[in-house]
C-alpha cells in the first residue's frame, strides 16, 4: 500500500488494490463484512485517527495517511497498520509519524514473558509524552489470533505494572494512535471514522508481534523492511 500512495490515487483505488493483493496470495480480506465493514483497508487521512471509510476522496500533496488492514489465512488472523506521507508534508506531520512509530517499537519491546499489559501501555504513553503529543485513549489494541479481536485489551496509556501478565505464545497487536493536540476523538455520522476532535493531525501504526520465548518476535514485518 504504502508504495502505492501518491498524489490523485482515491482510497477506493487502494481499497481495491489491497483486495487483490491479499486474495492473490490466497488469504481473505479480514475487515471485509466485520461488523458490516465495506471495504478491505481502513484508510484515515490528516485529522482522522483509524475507521476510516474508501471512497472518491484523492490524495493531495501534504496529507498523511494512516493504512490499517487485516488478514485471514488459514483460520488465523493478522493486523497492521503504518501511516505515510504524501508528498511533501509538513514538519509535525513527520515528526509526528516518527514519535508514533518509535513508540510502537517501544511497546512491543515490552512484549516479554512475565511483563505485564501496562508495560506496553506506559512505554508508548510516556514516549508519546515526552514529545510533545498525546495518545487516544477511547481506542486500544487487542489479542488476536483465531479471531480479530481477542483478550486481552491493550490500551497506550497507564501505569506499568499493571493488567494480565504475558505469556509465551501469546499473540498481540499492538497499535499507538498518536494525536498531534489533545488526546479526545470523535466518531463521524458514517458510524465509522473517527477523527481528532480539534481537528489536528493523527498517526497510526500497528504491529501484530508474538511473546517470544526469547522476547517480542514481530510477525506484520514486510519483505522489504518497512
Amino acid at each position: 500500500m504504502g508504495r502505492a500512495v501518491r498524489p490523485g490515487l482515491t482510497t477506493a483505488e487502494l481499497d481495491r488494490l489491497a483486495e487483490t493483493v491479499i486474495r492473490d496470495c490466497g488469504a481473505r480480506p479480514a475487515f471485509k463484512g466485520y461488523r458490516g465493514f465495506p471495504a478491505s483497508i481502513c484508510p484515515s487521512i490528516n485529522e482522522e485517527v483509524v475507521h476510516g471509510m474508501p471512497g472518491n476522496r484523492a490524495l493531495k500533496d501534504g496529507d498523511i495517511i494512516g493504512i490499517d488492514v487485516g488478514a485471514e489465512l488459514n483460520g488465523w488472523y493478522g493486523d497492521a497498520a503504518k501511516t505515510f506521507a504524501v508528498g511533501p508534508v509538513s514538519d509535525e506531520a513527520t515528526r509526528l509519524m516518527q514519535v508514533t512509530e518509535e513508540a510502537l517499537m517501544r511497546g512491543l519491546a515490552q512484549a516479554r514473558a512475565g511483563n505485564r499489559v501496562g508495560d506496553i501501555s506506559n512505554a508508548v504513553q510516556t514516549y508519546v509524552e515526552q514529545n510533545g503529543f498525546s495518545v487516544v485513549r477511547d481506542l486500544v489494541g487487542h489479542g488476536i489470533g483465531r479471531e480479530m479481536h481477542e483478550e486481552p485489551a491493550i490500551p497506550n496509556y497507564g501505569p506499568p505494572g499493571k493488567g494480565p501478565r504475558l505469556v509465551v505464545g501469546q499473540v498481540l497487536a499492538i497499535e499507538p494512535m498518536v494525536n498531534a493536540g489533545g488526546h479526545a476523538v470523535i466518531t463521524r455520522p458514517d458510524g465509522w471514522t473517527v477523527a481528532t476532535k480539534d481537528g489536528r493531525l493523527s498517526a497510526h501504526f500497528e504491529h501484530t508481534v508474538a511473546v517470544g520465548p526469547e522476547g517480542p518476535e514481530i510477525l506484520s514485518v514486510l519483505m522489504d523492511g518497512q
